[in-house]
């Protein structure tokens, strides 16, 4: 069963990790004697993904000179460097955008700086997906201490809706920054448009496009160098 391409996005500046991503980017940081990135691209291969997109910008020379083209993994590694296209990080949903053309009619997306080492990015997900009418699938995860309200209500049907729009007791969660999406979850932007995720969200919940799954296995924003200590003091 053929697994789909993967957009990791890394092109953040990391405001809230300086002084350290003043000379790394933050997935480059290492969490437990690798490169944060490097879990990504060994789960990735474990399940079948060959083809990655990288997205960068901030110190984004660093990347290719770490990763190289992936073929160590088993992946073929292709960058969209908005540094160099765009003079910065085009955010979530124009990095998206702008990769496009590298990606194909869908593709998994998941950020460069969580720490999530039991996730499987099944193909059969994948594939089930594609065989659907949504335009995106997100995985979301049980609150963190600094998410505490959470992103997103979720359906026992799997649909994800707005929190403030679902019925009394459905529970909301963390948005996991891992998901399945298609072109049409950005349609209408422009390569090398600036542009957040977060609407083009809410424009498939009100189209009735937008699934999601709970993911209750280990989870790390690794957004503070606090975080990032404790996750590498951790067993």
């Amino acid at each position: 069963m053929r697994n789909l391409p993967a957009l990791i996005l890394a092109a953040g500046r990391g405001e809230r990790m300086r002084p350290l991503t003043d000379t790394t980017p933050k997935p480059l940081l290492c969490v437990k004697g690798k490169p944060l990135i490097e879990w990504h691209l060994e789960a990735l291969a474990r399940d079948g993904v060959r083809e990655v997109v990288i997205n960068t910008a901030h110190l984004e020379d660093q990347f290719p000179a770490v990763l190289g083209d992936g073929a160590r993994w088993g992946l073929r590694i292709t960058y969209s460097m908005e540094g160099r296209d765009h003079g910065g990080a085009l955010e979530t949903a124009g990095g998206m955008a702008q990769a496009l053309p590298l990606l194909g009619d869908a593709f998994w997306v998941l950020a460069g700086d969580v720490f999530v080492p039991g996730f499987r990015f099944e193909a059969s997900a994948a594939q089930a997906f594609v065989a659907g009418e949504d335009w995106g699938q997100m995985w979301l995860v049980p609150n963190p201490a600094h998410v505490p309200q959470g992103d997103f209500a979720l359906t026992s049907e799997g649909r994800v809706q707005r929190k403030d729009q679902a019925a009394a007791g459905t529970p909301a969660y963390t948005y996991s920054t891992i998901g399945l999406y298609r072109p049409a979850m950005v349609a209408g932007l422009q390569p090398g448009e600036k542009a957040a995720l977060r609407p083009c969200l809410e424009r498939a919940i009100d189209a009735h496009r937008l699934g999601g799954r709970l993911y209750t296995g280990p989870w790390v924003d690794v957004g503070t160098p606090q975080r990032l200590a404790e996750l590498n003091a951790s067993p």
